[in-house]
């Protein structure tokens, strides 16, 4: 239940959200979502760089992210997902023409489903860490909820159970990678998601867009680097290469 609450409370943040902005239908001003949203990436870059200043080897996090970019860029993780969402709304939307629900449901799903703060948040649960990352995740996706209620309707609703399916497997996968992520890879796995968080930030600031989702690749590497890096330093040192 405790690793699951981030989830929940996410869930729950999106249910409360749809029904605000399904009562109210187009009558939120834009101003009012618009500040919203820049006192919340304000939070988010704050998080971001909390997260990022807790690394015991930067060169380790500046080679990861160097490395998770190039293989993001080359696979095309983020053109990827945009064209899935794409796909997705077309298909759905078609099955209601004239309707805004299906809409509404693919919309809010791949927003609050497809990014950084998920799987972020998730693996944090997952390792038994507070799920910080999913409250904050919870009030962006409270706010766009009411936006989306707002604008497109009922739809919005169903979002929250694809964020207990999608996140909560996620969070059962961490769970189950605990025995890899010692005390020395969580460190530096939380300070390369920190800064793919303070992109998340910055884009949502309009400052710059990030393309952060070709970022991802980054959490990989640092792992592998981190859980590598000592075997290989023990066998060198094993067969007298440096003393």
């Amino acid at each position: 239940m405790t690793l699951m609450l981030g989830t929940l409370v996410n869930a729950l943040a999106v249910v409360a959200g749809s029904a605000v902005g399904v009562s109210l239908r187009r009558h939120i001003p834009e101003g009012m979502h618009e500040i919203l949203m820049q006192g919340l990436g304000l939070a988010v870059l704050v998080i971001g760089m909390q997260m990022g200043l807790g690394t015991h080897n930067v060169l380790v996090v500046i080679i990861s992210m160097a490395v998770g970019g190039v293989l993001g860029e080359a696979l095309g993780i983020e053109a990827r997902l945009n064209r899935l969402g794409l796909w997705a709304e077309a298909r759905l939307g078609a099955r209601e023409e004239g309707s805004t629900f299906a809409r509404a449901f693919v919309t809010s799903s791949l927003l609050f489903c497809v990014g950084p703060l998920t799987i972020l948040g998730s693996i944090q649960g997952g390792l038994g860490q507070p799920p910080v990352l999913l409250y904050t995740k919870s009030m962006l996706d409270g706010v766009s909820s009411v936006a989306i209620g707002a604008a497109l309707g009922a739809g919005v609703f169903l979002s929250a159970g694809t964020i207990l399916i999608y996140q909560g497997a996620l969070t059962l996968l961490a769970t189950l990678a605990q025995g890899v992520m010692t005390p020395d890879v969580t460190r530096e796995f939380t300070a390369t998601g920190g800064l793919l968080v303070l992109g998340v930030g910055i884009t949502l600031l309009r400052l710059r867009p990030v393309r952060v989702g070709n970022l991802l690749p980054a959490l990989l590497v640092v792992v592998a680097l981190n859980v590598l890096l000592p075997v290989l330093s023990s066998l060198i040192r094993s067969l007298g290469i440096v003393r």
